[in-house]
């Protein structure tokens, strides 16, 4: 129903930004509530941050609040997080992932982008 392709990932020291972005193909870009989520090697995957389909609506996890920042550009099908003041442990794979609505599991995914920041 909907593609997703993450980009932007790569290597940053401490302190750095990086900016992850998402393509999306398919189904109409603006029906889908959106996320991002990472998985550190050998833990679970865990929310980073999500936003509502009209992007007037944010939410983030703790330990990326006032640091990182997820959008959306339904003109352009594009969802981004713009991560600032990263730390070691933000190094994880990072995936954007679709729902059909708040209150619904995520049910699609895009194959991850490696981020690793350096001490």
């Amino acid at each position: 129903q909907v593609q997703l392709v993450e980009s932007g990932g790569g290597l940053v020291q401490a302190g750095g930004s990086l900016r992850l972005s998402c393509a999306a193909s398919g189904r109409t870009f603006s029906s889908y509530a959106l996320g991002w989520f990472r998985q550190a090697p050998g833990k679970e995957r865990d929310f980073v941050a999500g936003i509502s389909k009209s992007g007037g609506s944010t939410w983030y996890a703790d330990s990326v609040k006032g640091r990182f920042t997820i959008s959306r550009d339904n003109a352009k099908n594009t969802l981004a997080l713009q991560m600032n003041s990263l730390k070691p442990e933000d190094t994880a794979v990072y995936y954007c992932a679709a729902r059909l609505d708040i209150g619904q599991r995520y049910a699609y995914w895009g194959q991850g982008t490696q981020v690793t920041v350096s001490s």
